[in-house]
């Protein structure tokens, strides 16, 4: 088994949301930035699914 860098395992803006290197700023925008994507995500395929959704 070879291994695998941690970073190419996780996404920049979730690395960047919580990692200890970037200023609190940076890490705070990130979160911002992954909750609109999963919200925007949820949107989407809320008229793809049966179930759910908004």
């Amino acid at each position: 088994m070879t291994h695998i860098q941690p970073s190419a395992r996780v996404p920049v803006l979730w690395a960047a949301a919580y990692g200890p290197r970037h200023t609190r700023a940076v890490r705070f925008a990130a979160r911002r930035l992954l909750r609109l994507r999963a919200f925007a995500r949820d949107l989407a395929l809320a008229d793809h699914v049966p179930f759910g959704g908004y």
